[in-house]
């Protein structure tokens, strides 16, 4: 596991050093795998040891598809797409977003999948919903604390029914959901049966991203843009603002 977080050290300094936007949700998931391995540590999952191995596989599709991107060697659609993002002039919440889109809707699944290949899938299910409400509570206080970087991100809120929470929900809240229905369906094809599936699954996802890069409503297009005119632009000083207590 420390070898997961050093490897997510990596990317966030190169991030900082380049000021590229993809350190955003390397920071925002290195949060996360911290988090999960002090759970663990404390024994607070069913199967402890299993979910050392499961959130090492979980970590590695990130770090894998990072590195395919940096390499320029294939990669999934959608995770093409998110590190593709990073010279748009979205918010810093679309950012994190188009990771979390494709990490949760595409790559959750795919490690459950595999990790539990040789056991029955539910044995998971709790741990696996642990790790859900983990991510949750993070990327609540992620958004609590994007004031400080994004001061007009309030502005969401005000150009109707809690759009930011709209986005948030929309690719995590359903996702929950749907990375376990992934999980179940991958399992349930085996190893050597799912290349058509997850095919699949990668264009729904890249779709997601689509929408969280470019919403329909030209109004709340445009309340995006204005709010990324008045936020921090440096990708070393959002992070260091981030992580201040």
């Amino acid at each position: 596991m420390q070898q997961v977080l050093n490897q997510l050290d990596i990317i966030i300094d190169d991030a900082i050093e380049t000021n590229s936007r993809i350190g955003y949700f390397a920071y925002l998931y290195r949060r996360v795998t911290a988090e999960i391995q002090n759970e663990i540590v404390l024994g607070n999952f069913e199967d402890n040891a299993r979910m050392e191995i499961f959130d090492v596989a979980f970590a590695n599709y990130y770090i894998d598809a990072y590195n395919g991107y940096t390499r320029q060697t294939p990669i999934s659609k959608s995770w093409q797409f998110a590190f593709s993002a990073k010279n748009e002039p979205l918010t810093i919440l679309q950012h994190i977003m188009l990771g979390i889109n494709t990490h949760i809707n595409l790559d959750l699944g795919l490690a459950a999948s595999t990790v539990m290949q040789e056991q029955q899938i539910a044995d998971i299910e709790n741990d696996f919903n642990i790790v859900n409400t983990i991510l949750g509570n993070i990327v609540n206080e992620m958004q609590d604390r994007l004031g400080r970087v994004s001061p007009l991100l309030f502005l969401l809120d005000l150009a109707g029914k809690n759009t930011d929470e709209e986005i948030i929900n929309f690719s995590l809240g359903k996702a929950r959901a749907l990375s376990w229905y992934n999980a179940n369906l991958l399992w349930g094809l085996g190893v050597g049966h799912q290349d058509d599936a997850i095919r699949n699954m990668d264009l729904a996802v890249l779709r997601l991203g689509e929408f969280i890069k470019s919403p329909k409503s030209t109004f709340i297009t445009y309340t995006l843009k204005f709010i990324g005119k008045f936020e921090e632009k440096n990708v070393g000083k959002v992070i260091f603002k981030l992580r201040e207590d």
